[in-house]
């Protein structure tokens, strides 16, 4: 869940489901116990204006302590990823996360042993506060990235305005499908609202504001019950998938060594060829995909073809699948053409499935790594030739 970007609706309603709970339970915990909002600071900007108005300096500094903490939690997150990428980290990820539970964990700590006339109205108010402004100021900006901008876990006003949006969208789609409805096309009706946009986007954000719902009922139940253990939930959970997450082995991207094996086996300067390795430590037969779309962004401008051989990737899954089509994407954006080496009937057809057509071309997926080569080579050929065409033209004019 941790490792790379979520590519499908599965993967984003995924990150919704499974996180948006953490903010709805932090917060009402927070809010029962120290009287604020953490998850979000629309309310604590509000307070911010008002209370510097009315002259409330205390209350106005607390407010944009707030404001600043969140940010600054957001700001650390950005850091962590953007670091790990520019350091070639396989999981860019697992680091916020694994800091955001390390946060909850000091505010439970802190909840439990801080007195309470401190928490409502004493110094240790600002502290405990903060640790879980933080937590969720990372969790945002952890998951709105991971998803590309499609999920927000920790605040509810952006996801609800969506929802009646694609409301709006859906009832009119509705409405054009019944209209243009016949006999044959009702039996497929349940296919067709599966498959249409804006039904899954109401699905995925109404799973957003039912797992924040979820979390605060759940939360308060607790706390009713067992205040002393009340932060344990979200705690233990966020480290279960962090550690489900780790204990999945990531394959590895390894250069080619063609160049160095003898004469005559140099490469274009403008091709690369990498191998997809297994971790060799670790004997589980399915392994994650790296980052490869990330990976595409960040080669040198000077390389344009890249052979990508996987042939120890031995189950290409719907996850992986999808980094694939990602990868493709984003290769096609940068002016480069990627291709895949080692593909086998099975794994083409699954392929297939997640890949459209204009992005993956047959001849560009190749069974065999010297055929894959051959076709390299013979790109490059064409892009010199058609250059050396482009400065004889340019020459005669």
């Amino acid at each position: 869940m941790f490792i790379s970007k979520a590519h499908s609706f599965k993967q984003q309603a995924q990150l919704a489901i499974t996180l948006a709970w953490v903010a709805g339970y932090t917060n009402v915990i927070t809010l029962i116990t120290l009287g604020a909002t953490t998850s979000h600071v629309t309310g604590s900007t509000s307070s911010l204006g008002r209370t510097i108005v009315e002259g409330k300096t205390a209350l106005a500094l607390y407010a944009g302590f707030l404001i600043g903490v969140f940010l600054v939690g957001a700001a650390v997150s950005g850091f962590l990823t953007e670091l790990a990428h520019r350091a070639g980290r396989r999981s860019i990820y697992v680091l916020p996360m694994a800091l955001e539970a390390l946060m909850l964990a000091a505010f439970a700590f802190c909840l439990e042993w801080a007195p309470e006339q401190d928490l409502r109205a004493g110094p240790a108010r600002w502290g405990v506060t903060a640790l879980a402004c933080l937590a969720m100021g990372l969790q945002n900006a952890t998951i709105t990235r991971i998803s590309a901008g499609v999920v927000r876990t920790t605040h509810m006003t952006g996801v609800v305005t969506d929802l009646g949006i694609e409301i709006a969208r859906f009832s009119l789609w509705s409405m054009d499908a019944r209209a243009k409805a016949t006999s044959h096309s009702i039996r497929g009706a349940a296919n067709k609202v599966a498959h249409e946009p804006s039904a899954r986007r109401v699905a995925l954000l109404a799973s957003l504001a039912g797992s924040f719902a979820f979390g605060a009922a759940l939360g308060t139940l607790i706390h009713e019950k067992h205040p002393p253990v009340s932060m344990f939930p979200p705690v233990l959970f966020l480290l279960w998938i962090i550690f489900q997450d780790v204990r999945q082995p990531i394959a590895e991207l390894e250069p080619s060594r063609l160049e160095s094996e003898g004469p005559g086996l140099g490469l274009p300067p403008e091709m690369l060829v990498v191998h997809l390795r297994r971790d060799v430590k670790r004997r589980e037969d399915i392994h994650r995909l790296p980052d490869l779309s990330g990976w595409v962004d960040a080669l040198p401008s000077h390389v344009r073809i890249v052979v990508l051989e996987l042939g120890e990737v031995r189950q290409i899954d719907e996850d992986s699948a999808l980094e694939l089509r990602a990868t493709l994407d984003h290769a096609r954006a940068s002016g480069r053409t990627l291709i895949l080496s080692g593909i086998d009937a099975a794994q083409f057809s699954q392929l297939r499935q997640a890949v459209p057509g204009t992005l993956l071309d047959p001849i560009n997926v190749c069974a065999d790594f010297e055929l894959a080569l051959a076709r390299g080579v013979l790109l490059s050929a064409e892009g010199v030739g058609a250059a050396h065409r482009r400065e004889s033209r340019d020459r005669t004019c």
